[in-house]
């Protein structure tokens, strides 16, 4: 991912030098299994184990690896030459048993589990947010729209309430598609652990914090990586959601959020009043990205036989893009809605320029109750919804006047029909709902 859209916690997950300790950490706790179980005898593994803990401390140079690969055309054979300059003639018994996927895979999976730590700590950072946000707008009632017409009022709150619901389904997802992920693999070129037994394998891959694959060939299956991007593409889908609304709502004619802007920013290099919603529009972007990486996941599922090598390319770009991006999307996320201005005046005068027609479901609800047909009731309501619409005067009163109406629902009811107490009155009681599954989540 080019730095632009990169955050350096993240993107030092996915250097070079932070690939080559994680294949490192699998190399070391290999051997140091085989020195408990007497394949490594104890006076050589004093020395190699410290000589391997040396390195593990002071890292593996990229470009040392480099010079290898330029030669031997093997990035794992020119890893273990490194580490064979380190340590001498003991080297020989590091990637003992071993076939470089047992390396790569495993070390893939304690990536995976180092970046996805950072992303549930700002998806947690967003529900923070989004709960906050809704809280503070709960009482601030604006017009629904539906098709992007005015439909019927609800809460301006409601938004970042039915967002914060959805990113707890995300966490779900996320921690699922993590957990997914938390597997690795030492069971030799065709997955049938020629060198030594499963329960050996599940000692050591147990030591790095991770499972067994219970089954795998030369690699880890990669349903489990596309499962992984899968979920990000969704998380991505889900900030879009987030986006596409504030992008409608900073539209001149709309005008009832503004994103922040800094001192000095600049929204147009020709027309010098322009305020983009440049950060929705980023976002975006960024979602068409992730599920474009999913899409090259799920591709990457049906491999040859045991295993051939279509998946590498694809993986080496797309995973560790997929974590930096949804990471990076994450954190603007974030700052654009810490600096989020709604403007409450305008989200206030366009409920009202919506008129009281917007109440015209609850007069039509009354009518059927009361007896009408609905065929009958909807002629009548639209009838008045209508002339409103045309300026002939308000719904609410046209309503009332209306002979059938009045005389089948009675000009008070109407009246309390027509109010926003009465379309917003579960508000409360929606929110408590809401509230209560939020706690649930420590």
């Amino acid at each position: 991912m080019i730095e632009r859209y990169s955050r350096p916690e993240m993107s030092a997950i996915w250097a070079d030098a932070n690939k080559y300790l994680a294949w490192l950490k699998v190399e070391y706790a290999v051997c140091e299994g085989l020195a408990s179980e007497g394949v490594i005898a104890d006076a050589e593994w004093k020395k190699l184990g410290g000589r391997l803990r040396k390195l593990l401390k002071d890292g593996i140079r990229p470009e040392r690896v480099r010079f290898h690969e330029e030669t031997v055309k093997h990035d794992l054979i020119a890893f273990t030459a490194v580490v064979a300059e380190k340590c001498g003639p003991l080297s020989r018994h590091v990637h003992y048993g071993l076939t470089s996927s047992d390396v790569l895979d495993t070390a893939l999976a304690l990536q995976v589990a180092q970046g996805g730590r950072l992303l549930c700590a700002k998806a947690d950072r967003l529900l923070g947010t989004l709960s906050g946000l809704a809280k503070k707008f709960k009482r601030l009632p604006t017009i629904g729209r539906s098709h992007g017409i005015f439909a019927e009022p609800t809460s301006f709150g409601l938004k970042f309430l039915s967002w914060h619901a959805e990113w707890l389904r995300n966490r779900e997802r996320l921690d699922a598609a993590l957990e997914g992920m938390r597997y690795g693999k030492l069971s030799g070129a065709v997955g049938v652990s020629p060198h030594w037994r499963p329960a050996f394998e599940q000692k050591v891959l147990h030591g790095l914090g991770l499972r067994r694959e219970p089954v795998s060939t030369q690699v880890v299956p990669r349903d489990r990586h596309a499962a992984l991007l899968s979920a990000l593409a969704l998380l991505g889908s889900s900030i879009e959601r987030i986006a596409v609304e504030l992008r409608h709502l900073q539209r001149s004619e709309v005008g009832e959020v503004v994103e922040g802007f800094g001192r000095g920013q600049k929204g147009s290099s020709a027309m010098p009043h322009k305020r983009n919603p440049v950060s929705s529009e980023n976002l975006t972007g960024c979602a068409r990205l992730l599920r474009a990486y999913a899409q090259a996941a799920l591709e990457n599922v049906a491999l040859w036989h045991e295993r051939d090598i279509s998946h590498s390319s694809v993986e080496r770009v797309a995973l560790p893009d997929a974590m930096i991006l949804l990471d990076y999307a994450l954190d603007r996320l974030v700052r654009l809605l810490d600096c989020l201005v709604v403007r409450e005046e305008r989200v206030r005068a366009n409920l009202d320029s919506a008129g009281r027609t917007v109440f015209s479901g609850h007069l039509l609800l009354a009518l059927v109750k009361s007896g009408a047909t609905r065929e009958e009731a909807y002629r009548w309501v639209q009838k008045c919804a209508l002339a409103s619409v045309d300026g002939k005067g308000d719904f609410i009163e046209l309503a009332a006047a209306h002979r059938e109406i009045a005389r089948r629902v009675g000009v008070d009811e109407i009246k309390r029909l027509g109010s926003l107490e009465y379309q917003l009155r579960h508000v409360d009681e929606i929110y408590a709902a809401a509230t209560g599954r939020t706690g649930r989540r420590k």
